[in-house]
């Protein structure tokens, strides 16, 4: 089952401890701009308040820069799109977590309270002469209580693969 998913446009994560309805709120996040009326500063703004950077240093900004160029999208591909009045939307096809994953069988995490979910998103770019829809997949790490690093409350991101060679399946 998909969760229902809030505006990824919308203030900051969702405070919610089921990791389920984050990590696809997450997902639709990283695939979510609009030229027309946010700045590439603004669009990095929104998804680095999502990371939460583990105690540890494991997840540096570094690899959500990466991660998020791997969606395509960069400071200066977003100034051509932005000359283009271009937009993204997102939306859930599929979303599979922890143990529906073969990799994570494989390999379980490593503490209690992290879960891996792998969301296929049906994706919708346009430009004002283009429109072009494909699927992406993204795999959204998400820690939740009771992970010693998560809010006692609510889960928080800490790290998405969007490059092909790092999805989890």
């Amino acid at each position: 089952m998909v969760p229902d998913v809030v505006n990824p446009e919308a203030d900051g994560a969702p405070r919610t401890a089921d990791f389920r309805e984050f990590a696809a709120a997450a997902a639709t996040a990283i695939y979510t701009w609009d030229t027309r009326t946010s700045s590439y500063s603004e669009v990095y703004s929104r998804l680095r308040d999502w990371w939460n950077v583990l105690p540890d240093g494991s997840n540096p900004l570094a690899v959500l820069v990466q991660e998020f160029e791997a969606t395509g999208i960069n400071a200066g591909s977003y100034t051509t799109l932005a000359d283009q009045q271009a937009y993204r939307s997102a939306a859930v096809e599929s979303l599979r977590c922890d143990s529906e994953l073969a990799k994570v069988r494989e390999r379980p995490t490593p503490w209690e309270g992290l879960h891996v979910c792998t969301v296929s998103l049906s994706v919708l770019d346009q430009s004002a002469s283009t429109t072009n829809a494909y699927t992406a997949p993204v795999s959204v790490m998400v820690n939740c209580p009771p992970a010693v690093t998560a809010p006692p409350d609510h889960c928080v991101m800490v790290g998405f693969y969007a490059a092909p060679s790092r999805i989890v399946y």
